[in-house]
């Protein structure tokens, strides 16, 4: 079993998104309480072709492990090979497979959550990888199925207990409901129930009382939190205080959070893919956007970020809008 799943440990686990779960990110919510990040997914083929990009989207720091990389693909034999080259290159603690991503560019390829279709070719990749990194944990994750008529996550899951897999990741929405919806963690408790490999609840997790009931009250052994982290990376401490204390924490203050945005832009503009330009941070935009949820003032808040250009005009809002709050 994975270390992070022994002794009745209840994980939370930072979901891959692309474009916005980049090495700094990552790191920015382990410091926030994240237990397990997992990167950016990655196509097989592009690894095993050397692409630069692949490996900035890969590169982490030794504070975020335990790290998982995952790579997505609808070939057994490349996924192996690329799986191969992430061990030896980068060791990561766990190598997890996608079979779950919904988009159109992922899905034509017979790849992500396609591959809900097709069960077995499923189970071959899962295999393949299996025996081809016999000294890294392995980990899968999917969705429920590709719509409502076809739901095959109980069946995958018992597959799967034969196949070494040290855990599997069930986002609750199928293929055709993309992030629509809610999640159905019915679905999700029934299988851990019935199942020996430990199962990780993923989709619209909305706040601690909500992963405390699934701690409490199911088999779940753990939950991948995504959307709710990505403007909100204090979610995390939040949780782990309410699991310890029984009661949800307040939010953090002001101060804690821009202090926290201003951070977060500095260490995106020292990373080496972006030296050439260190202080335009006019790519940042949405990121910090995202940062400012549920701020008084939001919408000034969002005009003022889309019309920065420089890191120091980052740090003058902040500091505006924290001597706002101080006299308000």
């Amino acid at each position: 079993m994975l270390p992070w799943l022994q002794n009745n440990q209840f994980p939370l686990y930072l979901a891959p998104m692309a474009r916005y779960t980049d090495t700094v990110y990552r790191q920015l919510c382990k410091r926030e309480g994240a237990d397990v990040v997992v990167t950016e997914f990655v196509m097989a083929e592009s690894v095993l072709a050397d692409e630069p990009q692949v490996w900035e989207n890969l590169h982490y720091t030794e504070d975020q492990r335990p790290i998982g990389m995952q790579i997505f693909g609808s070939n057994p034999k490349t996924m192996a090979e690329a799986a191969q080259l992430l061990e030896h290159r980068l060791k990561p603690d766990f190598i997890d497979l996608n079979f779950g991503c919904p988009a159109e560019k992922v899905t034509c390829q017979d790849a992500g959550a396609s591959l809900l279709k097709n069960p077995s070719k499923l189970i071959d990749i899962v295999e393949s990888v299996v025996d081809a990194v016999p000294g890294t944990p392995v980990t899968a994750k999917i969705r429920l199925g590709w719509d409502d008529q076809n739901i095959v996550a109980m069946d995958i899951a018992r597959e799967l207990q034969n196949c070494r897999v040290g855990a599997l990741t069930i986002h609750g929405r199928t293929k055709v409901q993309g992030y629509s919806g809610e999640g159905r963690w019915e679905i999700i408790r029934e299988i851990a129930e019935r199942v020996e490999l430990p199962i990780i609840g993923n989709g619209n997790v909305k706040n601690s009382r909500m992963v405390k009931d699934i701690r409490d009250n199911t088999a779940i052994a753990g939950v991948m939190i995504g959307r709710a982290a990505l403007g909100y990376p204090w979610i995390f401490n939040e949780i782990k205080q309410h699991l310890e204390t029984g009661t949800q924490p307040p939010p953090p203050d002001i101060e804690t959070r821009w202090n926290t945005i201003v951070a977060y832009a500095e260490l995106l503009s020292a990373r080496p893919a972006r030296q050439h330009h260190t202080e335009q941070i006019k790519w940042m935009r949405p990121r910090l956007i995202k940062l400012t949820k549920d701020m008084r003032g939001s919408k000034k808040l969002r005009h003022d970020l889309q019309n920065i250009t420089y890191l120091h005009q980052l740090r003058e809002v902040a500091a505006d809008q924290m001597k706002k709050e101080l006299t308000a």
